[in-house]
């Protein structure tokens, strides 16, 4: 029988392997391939993940890489953006194409009739390399090449046919700017072979492993893994519901008598959004609070104690003074260490202003 796994074993492991039990003594480009990228759905706060990860980090070593287009931003797992580097931009491009392309079909499928595929990428590819663009802006060109067809499900088209990746400035610490696209290929310039579907689960595994076969899928949004896990050299395991996790045979397995430190996460970390079943970081508390947030539009920046949550965080601004918002969902026992964690994470937000921690109770959540 499969030895049985615990759900704090999964919190160590996978915490560990996100360099959340400790920080990184590591460049920034080492941890991003190592997390085999972070979910960056919004221009900045990825960079509090990183923050959480690497020791002495500091958000211009991120910036830099992004506008030395080292790093790029560009949909991937879920079909969702992800900062990942360059050589991983265009691995794995090819193989999570298809989960764009399902999505994409299902909200723009009957817009795109009568419209020429691979016409529609190479104008899309031509126009996005001679001069990057929104989507509005591509949308309302190709408007011209099919004007009886929805503008934005065109642009749309083109983000499923071509790899784009979001330019600079969008993106870059303290600085915004417009989405603008272009292709991977033209921005950074290199080519790379495309990454297998086994490569893809081992990279998985590395970054949030022992995981189930759904896991993997939740993660990158492909189908049909299951054939190509059995067949890979793994060890497995059992949870405590009867589960099989698999991972890679040398990875560590921190033990369950180690402690974790406060965390406070960003709102679209992957270490939220990359299991079937989120039980081995999200309390059943922390379930009943997220529940609350749907339909909000909103979502929270969680805080860790001990590795699971207890709470959410945010961060208001007035007269020169940022202010840390604590938010229990249950009663947190070392409120003094989630207080100085924040202190420490002001003082990388807003290294100018004045620092203050309120702390509140969330029974609208709870």
């Amino acid at each position: 029988m499969d030895p049985l796994i615990t759900r704090r074993a999964l919190n160590r492991a996978t915490l560990d392997r996100q360099f959340l039990l400790r920080r990184a003594d590591l460049p920034v480009l080492d941890v991003v391939e190592r997390l085999a990228g972070l979910q960056a759905q919004t221009p900045h706060t990825w960079y509090t993940g990183l923050w959480n990860r690497i020791e002495g980090f500091k958000a211009a070593d991120a910036s830099e890489l992004l506008e030395n287009r080292q790093v790029v931003r560009v949909a991937l797992q879920r079909s969702t953006i992800h900062l990942v580097s360059g050589r991983d931009c265009l691995a794995m491009r090819p193989l999570l194409q298809v989960v764009t392309e399902r999505s994409t079909r299902g909200a723009f499928g009957r817009q795109l009739e009568g419209v020429d595929l691979d016409e529609l990428a190479a104008l899309g590819r031509s126009l996005l390399e001679e001069r990057p663009m929104t989507f509005a802006e591509l949308g309302r060109t190709l408007g011209e090449r099919w004007p009886s067809h929805d503008p934005h499900a065109l642009g749309q088209g083109v983000r499923w046919l071509v790899s784009l990746v979001q330019v600079p400035p969008r993106g870059l610490w303290g600085r915004s700017g417009p989405v603008a696209h272009t292709s991977a290929e033209s921005w950074l310039g290199v080519e790379a072979p495309p990454m297998t579907a086994a490569e893809l689960v081992l990279r998985y595994l590395a970054a949030f492993g022992p995981a189930t076969v759904r896991d993997v899928q939740t993660w990158s949004g492909l189908t049909r893994l299951a054939e190509v896990v059995e067949g890979l050299d793994l060890v497995r395991f059992r949870d405590e519901d009867g589960r099989i996790h698999y991972d890679l045979p040398d990875a560590s397995r921190p033990s369950t008598e180690i402690s974790a430190p406060v965390r406070l996460m960003y709102d679209f970390d992957n270490l939220f959004l990359s299991y079937a079943d989120r039980s081995r970081v999200i309390s059943e508390t922390g379930a009943t609070a997220l529940r609350g947030f749907m339909g909000t539009n909103v979502m929270p920046r969680i805080i860790l104690v001990d590795g699971f949550t207890a709470g959410d965080w945010t961060v208001t601004r007035a007269k020169g003074t940022s202010t840390l918002n604590i938010h229990q969902w249950e009663p947190i026992a070392d409120l003094d260490a989630v207080a100085e964690e924040g202190t420490r994470l002001l003082e990388f937000l807003a290294p100018r202003d004045k620092h203050e921690i309120a702390v509140f109770d969330h029974p609208s959540k709870v």
